[in-house]
């Protein structure tokens, strides 16, 4: 089977909230973002309030930066984004690097070159899968996202991929199939 024929299916999410001290570049933004192979599957400006954002950050409730976190993230405009692709999460963590970049990483990570210090540093990224799945319904509650996500990126390939299986019958079918496949396979 020719792999060019399929679709890229994305096989994970992560959150990507462009701060207020980097709107005003969110364009150039998402443009480095599609060029590091990212697909932005959904996309939302807001404008947060106080409250959204201590329950936004509540893990960091209790710590010294809070206050200053929660004012600077509902100061102004963010953009939201779902971002998929392979490895997403650690992907997205790489590009925009850590919390506190240096000037020395210029260029290299997008919070040393956007970011204004520690606290307004541009960007925020999911730091684990359940975080991610977190923040992503959390910034959009009424998406009907897995309907989408299904419909665009993993639907043909899979009715190809059970096609193609019906149409070999292996022997051993069931060896090479993931446990929820094993039941759609008609014997």
């Amino acid at each position: 089977m020719d792999s060019a024929y399929f679709p890229r299916i994305h096989v994970e999410r992560t959150l990507a909230l462009i701060k207020p001290d980097a709107i005003h570049k969110s364009e150039e933004i998402e443009d480095i973002i599609l060029r590091k192979g990212f697909s932005i599957l959904q996309k939302r400006k807001l404008q947060m309030t106080p409250e959204h954002c201590s329950d936004f950050y509540a893990e960091h409730y209790g710590k010294l930066h809070f206050p200053s976190l929660t004012a600077y993230m509902s100061s102004g405009p963010i953009v939201a984004l779902t971002l998929a692709r392979e490895n997403a999460i650690a992907q997205w963590k790489s590009i925009i690097g850590p919390t506190k970049c240096s000037v020395r990483e210029l260029g290299l990570l997008l919070r040393a070159k956007y970011g204004t210090s520690e606290l307004q540093n541009a960007l925020h990224g999911s730091e684990s899968f359940h975080a991610a799945a977190r923040e992503i319904k959390f910034m959009f509650p009424n998406s009907k996202m897995d309907a989408q996500y299904l419909s665009r990126y993993v639907n043909e390939t899979l009715l190809h991929g059970l096609t193609e299986l019906c149409k070999h019958k292996p022997l051993n079918p069931c060896v090479n199939l993931p446990s929820p496949l094993r039941a759609l396979y008609i014997f």
